[in-house]
């Protein structure tokens, strides 16, 4: 089990790899509209959860539930948009894995 500050970090970590993904996708001129939105989302829910899981064990375990549905979201949608080139596709894709990984160990 991770402790308070560990979730913390790792959160930290995965607000970077959720904001690649929204910058990447931003760059991407073939990307949908549909896209750019939840990717949005996924990167505003990783702001998010950092901030509640200073908030104690039970709201970190929520803010990591949180952002794992919105990282489903990301993917889903990067994986549906075909004109999503492979670079942003893939910086979703590792996003998404780094917030699974991460709820895994809490």
């Amino acid at each position: 089990m991770l402790t308070i500050t560990d979730v913390q970090t790792r959160l930290a970590e995965c607000r970077e790899k959720s904001g690649a993904a929204l910058r990447a996708s931003e760059a991407d001129t073939g990307a949908s509209v549909v896209l750019l939105a939840v990717v949005r989302e996924f990167d505003s829910k990783a702001a998010k959860a950092g901030r509640l899981a200073a908030e104690g064990e039970a709201a970190a375990h929520d803010a990591v539930v949180e952002l794992e549905q919105a990282a489903d979201s990301a993917k889903a949608a990067a994986e549906a948009d075909p004109g999503l080139d492979a670079k942003a596709r893939e910086a979703v894709l590792d996003a998404h894995l780094a917030i699974c990984i991460l709820k895994t160990e809490i």
